[in-house]
């Protein structure tokens, strides 16, 4: 697991988010820019690894489809099976990471990421306490220095794990 942090471009990443293409249709419709390492999809989610993950196999879990509110613009039916996608993603990723704690939280606004998102983000144990919680998710904190092969290791074995476990086959 890498532990080497490196510090981002935030300004550049706020400005890609702002006025740049929304990013999850962008990656859904195959943009090279917008790519990402792909853990599971079906034909109403995907779920794919963070390109600049603060904590290692974190993942983001999306409709398809351009969705902006987490709960208004779903129904109640749709909002259900997205949180299970959630579930079975995060449990997969508690297998692979030896998640102490998971955070789940969806993130974005109209004025940049606007379209519907779940980040899970498994905490590994032994975290001191002050370097968990939300100094653990904040980017400006660094994010994990991962080269190319790390993102395609973790890729397939949580996709592995999704598969071991058979929850999402049946939803």
């Amino acid at each position: 697991m890498p532990t080497e942090r490196q510090r981002p471009d935030v300004d550049a990443y706020e400005a890609r988010a702002r006025r740049g293409p929304c990013f999850v249709c962008a990656f859904v419709s195959g943009h090279p820019d917008y790519a990402h390492h792909t853990v599971f999809e079906d034909d109403d989610h995907v779920a794919f690894l963070d390109r600049w993950p603060t904590l290692s196999g974190k993942v983001l879990v999306a409709p398809r489809r351009h969705v902006e509110h987490v709960v208004r613009d779903l129904d109640q039916e749709s909002y259900v099976r997205l949180i299970l996608v959630v579930r079975e993603v995060a449990l997969a990723v508690e297998d692979c990471v030896g998640a102490e704690r998971t955070y789940l939280y969806s993130l974005g606004s109209q004025q940049g990421n606007a379209h519907l998102h779940w980040h899970i983000a498994g905490l590994p144990p032994d975290v001191p306490y002050e370097q968990q919680q939300f100094h653990a998710l904040m980017t400006e904190n660094g994010v994990l220095a991962m080269r190319p092969e790390e993102f395609v290791d973790m890729a397939a074995r949580i996709r592995e794990r999704i598969v071991a476990r058979g929850g999402l086959q049946t939803l």
